[in-house]
């Protein structure tokens, strides 16, 4: 009798086995099993009963679905019978309910250290371990079963998942290391539907969400892992990896430091901490010198930071467009063009690079490409500027359409008056067809359209009110002039003052001068 009442008081005066509680080490208050005095004086059997009792208070609230009731009553059964396996059993249902898997697992485990033929026991922490991801330990368990009763269809179905798992997480490592990110993200997404609480899971798949660009899926992943565990080096690395990936630097630099902190040895961390710290450098550097106006330095320096990390798709694209601005400035527009066209690929909402290239597009009479980027533009930011830009563009467009008066004369779009008639003079002469009549039927057809568009282009640059309209692009048939009854003779006879003005003498076969009155 003496022995049952000091195994009472043992029970009574020591804190029940300690577990974890969100990674933390956690102890049951020894106030939980608040015993009657009068219950140190019961038997073996009465305590199993008092704890049967207990046990079946916990089924009620368990049914009920207030697991929290629930844990408390099978803790108090096991307080009463720490040596049934049934119980621990019960409170690990309890908790995997709770998604305290970890918790869970060790009562399994307790459970069937107690009694090595617990079915229930062995299912329960093989289910633990495939819902924490660890799949062979996991298949370990459901093996077990299988050896106590062959036919158990949970435990085969249960094998057949953690075969699943084993192969996705193959099928992941391949893919990390060929850069599918992709396929990685689809091999973690049906891992996790069976193993839903892995954090090594979610954090491979938010490191590729975020080497995808997608920053937000990326961060909510590493979000929820930190809300439940702020110390996750490797959810503090991804945090940092969007902040970093989105061109935040000085924040991403933080998560990494933290991480680092958190975990020393986490070279991934140290990595990107590093390459943070040389891209803001290096692209400072470029910025300074582009103010300063050394072009052919900041190109080479932005050249530089684009080697630092292909990976960094928003400050690469940036890089381009600055080295594409730096091209403007230097005249080498089809380069710059080319950087812009890198940066927009690597980010397609970038309007900056879309503005640079279509200003170059019209630095190099490419009128067409210019307006299909300023639609771009305007249809993402419907502002007056860029209306304003798309506007010019479109009119630019229209203009090279049509004959190009200054280059028919040869005479900048800044010619003087003078200047445009002393270009007709020449051109006119030029292509004058009693100049030809000597030549083929086929050089003469050719020049005689040249005439032709030498007297419409004089017609039209000679006189200030035509000028002025087919400088802003509008239609000359508005103005009553239709250049299909054009007769450039009419010009060239007003030029050169009528009949008898002038006259083509050949003084060789192919030879002529002219000869004035």
């Amino acid at each position: 009798m003496c022995y049952f009442l000091f195994m009472l008081y043992v029970t009574t005066a020591v804190c029940s086995p300690a577990f974890l509680i969100d990674g933390k080490m956690a102890t049951e208050s020894c106030d939980a099993v608040n015993m009657d005095p009068d219950m140190e004086l019961l038997s073996d059997e009465e305590l199993e009963r008092e704890a049967e009792s207990f046990k079946e208070q916990g089924n009620a609230f368990y049914v009920k679905k207030d697991y929290a009731e629930a844990f408390n009553y099978y803790t108090k059964a096991i307080d009463m019978c720490p040596k049934n396996a049934s119980y621990y059993g019960n409170r690990a249902a309890t908790l995997m309910m709770l998604c305290r898997y970890r918790d869970a697992l060790e009562d399994c485990q307790q459970a069937v250290r107690l009694d090595n033929t617990f079915i229930k026991g062995h299912l329960r922490e093989g289910k633990c371990h495939l819902l924490l991801g660890n799949a062979m330990a996991a298949s370990r368990c459901f093996q077990r079963v299988l050896e106590l009763e062959s036919d158990n269809s949970q435990a085969q179905q249960e094998v057949k998942n953690a075969e699943s798992i084993l192969e996705y997480e193959r099928m992941a490592e391949i893919g990390f290391e060929k850069r599918d990110f992709r396929m990685v993200v689809f091999c973690m997404d049906r891992a996790l539907d069976s193993a839903s609480a892995c954090h090594k899971f979610k954090i491979l798949k938010a490191e590729c969400l975020a080497l995808l660009g997608r920053y937000p899926e990326a961060q909510s992943v590493a979000s929820d892992i930190l809300r439940m565990d702020s110390t996750n080096a490797d959810a503090l690395y991804v945090r940092g990896l969007c902040l970093y990936y989105e061109d935040c630097i000085d924040k991403a630099v933080q998560f990494f430091v933290q991480a680092l902190r958190m975990a020393p040895d986490h070279d991934k961390a140290r990595l990107a901490c590093r390459n943070a710290k040389a891209l803001k450098a290096k692209k400072e550097e470029g910025n300074k010198a582009f103010k300063e106006g050394n072009y052919e330095a900041a190109c080479e320096l932005y050249s530089e930071a684009l080697t630092i990390d292909p990976n960094n798709i928003k400050t690469n694209a940036k890089l381009y467009c600055n080295r594409a601005t730096v091209g403007s400035k230097l005249k080498k527009l089809e380069q710059a063009i080319e950087d812009c066209t890198k940066a927009i690929k690597l980010d397609e909402t970038y309007i900056k690079a879309y503005l640079r290239r279509a200003q170059c597009y019209m630095d190099t009479e490419q009128y067409e490409e210019a307006v299909r980027d300023y639609e771009k533009v305007y249809q993402t930011e419907k502002t007056k500027e860029h209306k304003q830009l798309l506007k010019n563009a479109q009119l630019e467009l229209k203009k090279s359409k049509r004959k190009d008066y200054y280059k028919i004369l040869g005479v900048d779009k800044n010619a003087t008056e003078e200047e445009i008639k002393k270009a007709y003079r020449k051109r006119a002469l030029l292509h004058h067809p009693d100049r030809h009549s000597g030549a083929s039927a086929e050089v003469q057809k050719e020049e005689e359209k040249k005439f032709k568009e030498v007297g419409e282009a004089f017609s039209v640059l000679s006189d200030a009110k035509k000028k002025s309209r087919y400088d802003t692009g509008q239609d000359l048939e508005d103005d009553g002039m239709n250049m299909g009854d054009f007769d450039a003779n009419n010009i060239f006879k007003a030029f050169f003052g009528g009949p008898g003005g002038f006259s083509f003498e050949a003084s060789g076969p192919g030879n002529f001068f002219f000869q004035f009155g």
